[in-house]
Protein backbone atom coordinates (compact mmCIF):
# COMPACT_ATOMS: atom_id res chain seq x y z
CA UNK A 1 0.00 0.00 0.00
CA UNK A 2 1.84 3.02 -1.22
CA UNK A 3 1.32 6.11 1.41
CA UNK A 4 1.05 3.92 4.01
CA UNK A 5 1.56 3.82 7.61
CA UNK A 6 1.96 0.02 9.15
CA UNK A 7 3.23 -0.95 12.78
CA UNK A 8 2.90 -3.96 14.38
CA UNK A 9 0.99 -4.39 18.01
CA UNK A 10 2.09 -6.96 21.07
CA UNK A 11 -1.00 -8.10 22.42
CA UNK A 12 1.01 -10.48 24.79
CA UNK A 13 4.14 -12.29 24.49
CA UNK A 14 3.98 -14.68 21.40
CA UNK A 15 1.26 -13.58 19.98
CA UNK A 16 1.78 -9.76 17.80
CA UNK A 17 -0.64 -8.17 15.64
CA UNK A 18 0.58 -6.76 12.56
CA UNK A 19 -1.24 -3.45 10.15
CA UNK A 20 -1.07 -1.37 8.04
CA UNK A 21 -3.33 1.99 7.62
CA UNK A 22 -3.96 3.83 4.30
CA UNK A 23 -6.37 7.00 4.05
CA UNK A 24 -7.58 10.07 6.14
CA UNK A 25 -10.44 10.53 8.00
CA UNK A 26 -12.13 8.74 11.11
CA UNK A 27 -10.95 4.95 11.64
CA UNK A 28 -12.01 2.57 9.94
CA UNK A 29 -11.08 -1.05 10.97
CA UNK A 30 -11.02 -3.62 7.70
CA UNK A 31 -10.72 -7.53 8.72
CA UNK A 32 -9.77 -9.92 5.95
CA UNK A 33 -11.08 -13.34 6.24
CA UNK A 34 -10.06 -16.78 6.10
CA UNK A 35 -6.42 -17.48 4.76
CA UNK A 36 -6.35 -13.61 3.70
CA UNK A 37 -3.63 -11.40 5.59
CA UNK A 38 -4.62 -6.75 5.21
CA UNK A 39 -2.30 -6.71 2.31
CA UNK A 40 -4.77 -8.67 0.10
CA UNK A 41 -7.84 -6.51 -0.22
CA UNK A 42 -8.41 -5.48 -3.84
CA UNK A 43 -6.72 -1.97 -4.41
CA UNK A 44 -9.78 -0.34 -5.95
CA UNK A 45 -11.99 -1.01 -3.25
CA UNK A 46 -9.44 -0.31 -0.86
CA UNK A 47 -9.01 3.34 -2.39
CA UNK A 48 -12.68 4.06 -2.32
CA UNK A 49 -12.67 3.52 1.22
CA UNK A 50 -9.16 5.15 1.80
CA UNK A 51 -10.93 8.14 0.27
CA UNK A 52 -12.98 8.70 3.01
CA UNK A 53 -11.62 7.19 5.94
CA UNK A 54 -8.39 5.97 7.83
CA UNK A 55 -8.44 2.38 6.81
CA UNK A 56 -6.48 0.28 9.22
CA UNK A 57 -5.79 -3.12 7.68
CA UNK A 58 -4.62 -6.05 10.04
CA UNK A 59 -3.07 -9.17 9.26
CA UNK A 60 -4.95 -12.09 11.53
CA UNK A 61 -2.69 -13.60 14.13
CA UNK A 62 -0.19 -15.45 13.14
CA UNK A 63 -0.77 -14.66 9.32
CA UNK A 64 1.33 -11.97 7.28
CA UNK A 65 3.46 -10.01 9.49
CA UNK A 66 1.45 -10.94 12.65
CA UNK A 67 3.07 -13.91 14.63
CA UNK A 68 1.49 -16.32 16.67
CA UNK A 69 3.79 -18.62 18.59
CA UNK A 70 3.12 -22.03 20.58
CA UNK A 71 1.32 -22.46 22.93
CA UNK A 72 -0.73 -19.21 21.87
CA UNK A 73 -3.82 -20.56 19.17
CA UNK A 74 -5.84 -17.97 17.58
CA UNK A 75 -8.91 -18.63 19.80
CA UNK A 76 -12.07 -18.29 17.59
CA UNK A 77 -13.45 -15.35 15.96
CA UNK A 78 -13.83 -13.89 19.36
CA UNK A 79 -10.06 -14.69 20.14
CA UNK A 80 -9.09 -12.68 16.64
CA UNK A 81 -12.20 -10.15 18.35
CA UNK A 82 -9.79 -9.64 21.82
CA UNK A 83 -6.72 -8.67 18.95
CA UNK A 84 -8.74 -6.35 17.29
CA UNK A 85 -9.65 -4.63 20.58
CA UNK A 86 -5.66 -4.34 21.29
CA UNK A 87 -4.97 -3.07 18.36
CA UNK A 88 -7.37 -0.36 18.48
CA UNK A 89 -5.94 0.85 21.95
CA UNK A 90 -2.48 0.58 20.82
CA UNK A 91 -3.14 2.90 18.10
CA UNK A 92 -5.53 5.18 20.27
CA UNK A 93 -8.40 4.69 18.43
CA UNK A 94 -11.27 4.48 20.79
CA UNK A 95 -14.54 4.09 18.94
CA UNK A 96 -14.51 3.15 14.73
CA UNK A 97 -16.48 1.82 11.69
CA UNK A 98 -15.38 -1.75 11.48
CA UNK A 99 -15.61 -4.21 8.39
CA UNK A 100 -15.38 -7.91 7.48
CA UNK A 101 -15.22 -10.10 4.40
CA UNK A 102 -16.44 -13.59 5.15
CA UNK A 103 -14.19 -14.66 8.47
CA UNK A 104 -13.67 -10.85 8.79
CA UNK A 105 -17.24 -10.46 9.52
CA UNK A 106 -17.37 -12.79 12.21
CA UNK A 107 -14.48 -10.82 13.77
CA UNK A 108 -16.10 -7.33 13.54
CA UNK A 109 -19.48 -8.94 14.96
CA UNK A 110 -17.93 -10.93 17.78
CA UNK A 111 -16.20 -7.20 18.53
CA UNK A 112 -19.34 -5.36 18.36
CA UNK A 113 -20.16 -7.59 20.72
CA UNK A 114 -17.45 -7.92 22.97
CA UNK A 115 -16.54 -3.93 22.88
CA UNK A 116 -20.23 -2.73 23.27
CA UNK A 117 -19.71 1.29 22.02
CA UNK A 118 -16.11 1.32 20.52
CA UNK A 119 -17.81 0.13 17.10
CA UNK A 120 -19.93 2.45 15.16
CA UNK A 121 -21.03 0.91 12.02
CA UNK A 122 -20.68 -2.26 10.56
CA UNK A 123 -19.82 -3.53 7.36
CA UNK A 124 -20.53 -7.09 6.66
CA UNK A 125 -19.38 -8.45 3.44
CA UNK A 126 -19.76 -12.68 2.15
CA UNK A 127 -20.54 -13.21 5.89
CA UNK A 128 -23.28 -15.07 8.31
CA UNK A 129 -24.54 -15.26 12.14
CA UNK A 130 -23.26 -19.01 12.47
CA UNK A 131 -25.15 -20.92 14.88
CA UNK A 132 -28.60 -22.54 13.67
CA UNK A 133 -30.05 -19.70 11.66
CA UNK A 134 -26.81 -19.42 9.24
CA UNK A 135 -28.02 -20.88 5.97
CA UNK A 136 -25.21 -23.24 4.19
CA UNK A 137 -23.69 -24.06 0.96
CA UNK A 138 -22.83 -27.32 -0.64
CA UNK A 139 -20.56 -29.83 1.73
CA UNK A 140 -18.36 -29.62 -1.10
CA UNK A 141 -17.84 -26.10 -1.70
CA UNK A 142 -16.86 -25.85 1.85
CA UNK A 143 -14.41 -28.93 1.64
CA UNK A 144 -12.83 -26.87 -1.46
CA UNK A 145 -12.49 -24.08 0.54
CA UNK A 146 -10.08 -25.22 3.09
CA UNK A 147 -8.46 -27.51 0.52
CA UNK A 148 -4.69 -27.56 1.18
CA UNK A 149 -3.72 -30.33 -1.67
CA UNK A 150 -1.88 -29.73 -4.60
CA UNK A 151 0.57 -26.89 -6.05
CA UNK A 152 -0.04 -23.29 -4.31
CA UNK A 153 -0.92 -22.85 -8.31
CA UNK A 154 -3.82 -25.65 -8.31
CA UNK A 155 -4.42 -24.19 -5.19
CA UNK A 156 -4.82 -20.61 -5.93
CA UNK A 157 -7.07 -21.74 -8.63
CA UNK A 158 -9.28 -23.86 -7.21
CA UNK A 159 -9.91 -20.47 -4.55
CA UNK A 160 -10.48 -18.51 -7.20
CA UNK A 161 -13.54 -20.92 -8.76
CA UNK A 162 -15.03 -20.32 -5.39
CA UNK A 163 -14.21 -16.42 -5.08
CA UNK A 164 -15.67 -15.57 -8.88
CA UNK A 165 -18.82 -16.57 -10.65
CA UNK A 166 -17.98 -19.60 -13.46
CA UNK A 167 -18.03 -16.89 -16.10
CA UNK A 168 -15.09 -14.94 -14.88
CA UNK A 169 -13.25 -17.00 -12.92
CA UNK A 170 -10.84 -17.84 -16.06
CA UNK A 171 -10.14 -14.55 -16.68
CA UNK A 172 -9.49 -13.91 -12.90
CA UNK A 173 -7.07 -16.98 -12.82
CA UNK A 174 -5.43 -16.23 -15.30
CA UNK A 175 -4.58 -12.01 -14.08
CA UNK A 176 -4.40 -13.11 -10.65
CA UNK A 177 -3.42 -17.04 -10.08
CA UNK A 178 0.36 -16.07 -9.75
CA UNK A 179 -0.44 -13.31 -7.26
CA UNK A 180 -2.77 -15.97 -5.50
CA UNK A 181 -0.16 -19.02 -5.36
CA UNK A 182 2.17 -16.65 -4.14
CA UNK A 183 0.35 -15.78 -1.13
CA UNK A 184 -0.97 -19.37 -0.76
CA UNK A 185 2.68 -20.71 -0.83
CA UNK A 186 3.79 -18.93 2.58
CA UNK A 187 0.41 -19.46 4.60
CA UNK A 188 1.79 -21.12 7.56
CA UNK A 189 -0.50 -24.73 7.41
CA UNK A 190 -0.69 -24.84 11.71
CA UNK A 191 -2.54 -21.24 11.44
CA UNK A 192 -4.87 -22.69 8.31
CA UNK A 193 -6.18 -25.37 11.07
CA UNK A 194 -7.07 -22.97 13.76
CA UNK A 195 -8.93 -20.56 11.47
CA UNK A 196 -10.68 -23.77 10.26
CA UNK A 197 -11.36 -24.49 13.52
CA UNK A 198 -12.57 -21.15 14.21
CA UNK A 199 -15.15 -21.52 11.19
CA UNK A 200 -16.17 -24.70 12.38
CA UNK A 201 -16.78 -23.34 16.06
CA UNK A 202 -18.51 -20.20 14.37
CA UNK A 203 -21.04 -22.56 12.59
CA UNK A 204 -21.68 -24.84 15.35
CA UNK A 205 -22.43 -22.59 17.70
CA UNK A 206 -25.98 -24.13 19.41
CA UNK A 207 -27.37 -20.88 19.73
CA UNK A 208 -28.97 -18.05 17.80
CA UNK A 209 -27.01 -14.56 17.12
CA UNK A 210 -28.23 -12.16 19.49
CA UNK A 211 -29.57 -8.91 18.36
CA UNK A 212 -27.09 -6.41 18.67
CA UNK A 213 -27.71 -3.77 21.00
CA UNK A 214 -28.12 -1.53 20.98
CA UNK A 215 -27.94 -1.43 16.94
CA UNK A 216 -25.60 0.35 14.75
CA UNK A 217 -25.96 1.09 10.70
CA UNK A 218 -24.50 -2.22 9.25
CA UNK A 219 -24.12 -2.58 5.30
CA UNK A 220 -25.10 -6.25 4.68
CA UNK A 221 -23.22 -7.59 1.28
CA UNK A 222 -23.60 -10.19 -0.54
CA UNK A 223 -23.51 -11.51 -4.06
CA UNK A 224 -26.37 -12.71 -5.95
CA UNK A 225 -24.47 -16.18 -6.63
CA UNK A 226 -22.41 -17.05 -3.84
CA UNK A 227 -21.94 -20.57 -3.28
CA UNK A 228 -19.34 -20.23 0.00
CA UNK A 229 -21.76 -18.00 1.94
CA UNK A 230 -25.61 -18.50 0.32
CA UNK A 231 -26.93 -15.01 -0.23
CA UNK A 232 -30.07 -16.20 1.72
CA UNK A 233 -27.84 -14.93 5.02
CA UNK A 234 -28.22 -11.50 4.47
CA UNK A 235 -32.44 -11.60 5.70
CA UNK A 236 -30.71 -13.55 8.85
CA UNK A 237 -28.38 -10.87 9.22
CA UNK A 238 -30.75 -8.37 8.66
CA UNK A 239 -32.99 -9.50 11.48
CA UNK A 240 -29.70 -9.73 13.62
CA UNK A 241 -29.09 -5.97 12.70
CA UNK A 242 -32.37 -3.74 12.88
CA UNK A 243 -30.75 -1.08 11.23
CA UNK A 244 -28.83 -2.59 8.14
CA UNK A 245 -29.47 -2.24 4.96
CA UNK A 246 -29.24 -4.95 2.57
CA UNK A 247 -27.34 -4.79 -0.66
CA UNK A 248 -27.23 -8.26 -3.17
CA UNK A 249 -24.45 -7.84 -5.92
CA UNK A 250 -26.04 -9.41 -8.98
CA UNK A 251 -24.14 -11.82 -10.82
CA UNK A 252 -21.15 -12.02 -8.23
CA UNK A 253 -19.60 -14.56 -5.98
CA UNK A 254 -18.17 -14.73 -2.79
CA UNK A 255 -15.90 -11.40 -3.33
CA UNK A 256 -18.09 -8.93 -4.76
CA UNK A 257 -16.00 -5.94 -3.28
CA UNK A 258 -12.93 -7.75 -5.80
CA UNK A 259 -15.90 -7.84 -8.92
CA UNK A 260 -17.67 -5.06 -8.04
CA UNK A 261 -15.93 -2.77 -5.67
CA UNK A 262 -17.48 0.79 -6.21
CA UNK A 263 -20.87 -1.24 -5.08
CA UNK A 264 -19.44 -2.74 -1.96
CA UNK A 265 -17.54 0.48 -1.20
CA UNK A 266 -21.09 2.61 -1.59
CA UNK A 267 -22.70 -0.11 1.00
CA UNK A 268 -20.38 0.29 3.23
CA UNK A 269 -19.87 4.34 2.99
CA UNK A 270 -23.83 4.34 3.31
CA UNK A 271 -23.30 2.39 6.92
CA UNK A 272 -20.92 4.59 8.28
CA UNK A 273 -21.94 7.99 7.09
CA UNK A 274 -19.16 8.77 4.63
CA UNK A 275 -20.96 8.06 1.71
Amino acid sequence: MNGADQGTVEVRPGRTIAWTAVGDGPPLLLVNGYAATGADWDPAFLGLLAARHRVVCPDNAGLGNSELVEPEVVGGAEGMAADMEALLDALGIERTAAAGWSMGGFVVQSLARSAPGRVTALGLISTHTGGPDCVNGEPRVARELVDHSGTPREQATRLISLLFPPEVAPEADERFGEIVAAARAVLPERILFMQEEALGSWHGRPDPLPVLEPPVPAAIVHGSVDTVVPPGNAEVLAGVYPRATVTIVDGCAHAPMAQEPGIVAEAVLAATGAG
